[in-house]
């Protein structure tokens, strides 16, 4: 696994990825990737931060482990390849999107063009085993995003932190909210989806935060990747 980001993260992350449990945490990783299917592919795992660089990060939405069929995962979390069937939990993002700001719904899936407009995609677990949802949890990844969560809430720049669901709201402990705004939902998978999160309205919410505090809104359209 590759950890040169090629932006300010290196620096920002340097300290991080020095540490023992960073290395154990690819030790695991070389010996799963030789053994079992893992997505997503191996260099891609730290995409959300090649796309996001640490300055442009406006908001960040907090996913839990990546999806684990095929094709699907590529580092950002919520997203998948272009011309993949869009999940469930993206449909409804999608939906929730069109509720709040009249933004169709994309028959696109790859968020990418989120990530390059500011929007850190990331998962509180990075890797996962093909068919086994949470077969990488514990294993280092957890201890390493809630440092990155940590480093954007010390960082100068007002920030939203988009919290979705039980797992992602317990990591508001570990954000200045007197300088950032948290914005806590359900998840908006087909199981809580229709208990708040369709009118949540987190998009203009956190739009109408970036603007006053002169980060300049995001373009939440989805538009097919070309990378």
């Amino acid at each position: 696994m590759s950890t040169h980001l090629g932006n300010s993260w290196d620096n920002v992350l340097e300290s991080e990825l020095s540490q023992d449990y960073f290395e154990n945490i690819r030790k695991f990783l070389k010996e799963e990737y030789s053994n079992y299917r893992i997505y997503p592919p191996m260099k891609e795992i730290l995409s959300a931060f090649e796309y996001t660089p640490y300055e442009n990060v406006k908001v960040v939405i907090l996913g839990q482990d990546p999806y684990h069929g095929y094709g699907q995962a590529h580092g950002l979390s919520f997203s998948v390849r272009e011309g993949v069937k869009c999940p469930p939990s993206l449909v409804n993002i999608y939906k929730a999107l069109e509720y709040d700001l009249g933004i169709p719904v994309s028959s696109s899936g790859d968020l990418t063009c989120w990530a390059k407009e500011g929007v850190l995609l990331l998962n509180t677990v990075l890797t996962v085993r093909e068919g086994k949802p949470q077969s990488h949890a514990g294993i280092g990844w957890e201890r390493f995003t809630d440092s990155v969560i940590r480093m954007i809430s010390d960082s100068p720049y007002p920030t939203v932190f988009m919290l979705w669901g039980n797992p992602a709201k317990a990591k508001e402990k570990l954000i200045d909210t007197s300088r950032h705004l948290v914005l806590k939902c359900v998840h908006p998978s087909p199981l809580s989806f229709y208990n708040g999160f369709l009118e949540c309205k987190h998009f203009s919410k956190a739009n109408d935060f970036l603007e006053k505090n002169g980060r300049g809104a995001i373009d939440w359209t989805v538009r097919p990747s070309q990378k």
